[in-house]
C-alpha cells in the first residue's frame, strides 16, 4: 500500500471502537449490499478492527441506541442507506458514519435533482425529462429523441434501466422502470465510439480522485449482469491518458462537491465520440464486491482492498462533529 498518497490517519484499530458494518437492508440492491458488506467486514477484521455485521437499518438503530457501537461503516446500497434516511438517524444519535451526509446522500440518489444542481453550475449532463407517474412518456420521448434511456429516479446498480432505440420498445421500458418505487427519468443515450469514448467511472476517496476506469462490457451495455455476474467485462484503468484523464477526474470531483458529498464515492460519466464528458450520477455507498469499481481503481493507485476499507472507515472520524 502506498504510504505517501494514502497515509494512515489512525494507527491503532482500537481507536475506531466497536464498528457496525451495516449491509443488506430491503432495497432492490440487497444482495449486492450483502456481498459488499461481507468483504468489508472481513477486511476490517483482518486489520484488527472490532467490526460486526448488522442487517438493515432497524436492527442497526436498536443496537446503536443500546450503546453497542461507536461508529458505522455504511455499505447499504440504494434506498434507506443512500437517500439520507440512515444518515439523519445516525446524526440525531451522535454516531459517526462513513460516506456522505443527509443532503449529499439525498441529492445523489435522486437523479433528477442531482442533474438540476449540476445544470445550475454549468456542469454537463445528458438532456433529460423527469417523468412523474402518469406522464405522457411518448411525448417526452419525442422531445428527447431516440436513442434514449429510461430509468427509475431512486435506484442504482442498473436496476430497472433500459436503453430504448425506437418507439415500439418504450412501453416495455417504462413498465420495467415502474416496478421500482418513485418517479422515472428519461435521458439522451450518450454513445461513444468504442475507442476514446464510452462508459467511465471515477472513484473518490477523501480528497483524492482515483484513476478513471473505462468499462467495456462483452454484452451491449453495462447492465446488472455485466456488473455483478459476468466475468468477461473489461476494466481499463486508467481509462484515459494525459489531459483527458486529468479533465475527467477534475469534473468528477466538481460533480461530487456540487452535491455536498463527503468521504468517498463514485462518479459515473459517459464520454461521447467527440470526447465530451457527460455526468450521469454519483454513488455515495459504492459497491465493494469482487466485481466492484472503486477497489479496482484503488488497487491501481497503490491501495489494496483492506487498506481501502480502513481508509474509508477513517473518514468517519474526519466528519465535522464526529467523536472517536
Amino acid at each position: 500500500m502506498s504510504t505517501t498518497r494514502f497515509p494512515r490517519r489512525v494507527n491503532d484499530p482500537a481507536d475506531f471502537g466497536r464498528v457496525a458494518v451495516v449491509m443488506g437492508g430491503s432495497s432492490a440492491e440487497r444482495d449486492v449490499s450483502l456481498n459488499s458488506g461481507q468483504g468489508v467486514l472481513a477486511a476490517l477484521r483482518a486489520r484488527g478492527v472490532d467490526a460486526h455485521a448488522i442487517d438493515g437499518i432497524p436492527a442497526l438503530l436498536d443496537a446503536v441506541r443500546a450503546g453497542h457501537f461507536a461508529r458505522v461503516f455504511n455499505i447499504l446500497h440504494g434506498a434507506g442507506g443512500e437517500n439520507g434516511e440512515l444518515q439523519g438517524a445516525l446524526q440525531s444519535l451522535g454516531i459517526p458514519y462513513t460516506g456522505s451526509g443527509v443532503l449529499g446522500s439525498a441529492l445523489s440518489l435522486d437523479k433528477v435533482r442531482a442533474k438540476q444542481v449540476w445544470l445550475s453550475l454549468g456542469l454537463p449532463t445528458p438532456r433529460f425529462k423527469a417523468l412523474p407517474r402518469g406522464s405522457d412518456v411518448h411525448a417526452a420521448a419525442r422531445e428527447i429523441g431516440f436513442p434514449l434511456i429510461v430509468k427509475p429516479v431512486w435506484e442504482g446498480s442498473s436496476v430497472g434501466v433500459t436503453r430504448v432505440f425506437e418507439s415500439s420498445d418504450l412501453d416495455a421500458a417504462v413498465e420495467l422502470a415502474h416496478r421500482s418505487p418513485g418517479d422515472l427519468l428519461m435521458e439522451t443515450l450518450i454513445e461513444g465510439d468504442g475507442t476514446e469514448g464510452g462508459e467511465f467511472t471515477v472513484g473518490i476517496l477523501g480528497r483524492e480522485v482515483l484513476p478513471t476506469i473505462k468499462i467495456v462490457p462483452a454484452s451491449a451495455y453495462y447492465d446488472y449482469n455485466a456488473k455483478y455476474i459476468a466475468d468477461d467485462t473489461q476494466y481499463i484503468c486508467p481509462g484515459l491518458g494525459g489531459t483527458a484523464e486529468d479533465e475527467m477526474r477534475a469534473l468528477a470531483l466538481r460533480a461530487f462537491d456540487a452535491l455536498d458529498c463527503f468521504g468517498w464515492g463514485r462518479v459515473d460519466i459517459m464520454r461521447d465520440r467527440h470526447g465530451k464528458n457527460w455526468l450521469l450520477e454519483v454513488n455515495t455507498a459504492p459497491g465493494m464486491t469482487s466485481h466492484s469499481l472503486v477497489p479496482k481503481a484503488a488497487a491501481v493507485a497503490g491501495l489494496d482492498y483492506e487498506g481501502l476499507c480502513w481508509r474509508v472507515l477513517e473518514t468517519s472520524m474526519e466528519r465535522e462533529g464526529a467523536t472517536a
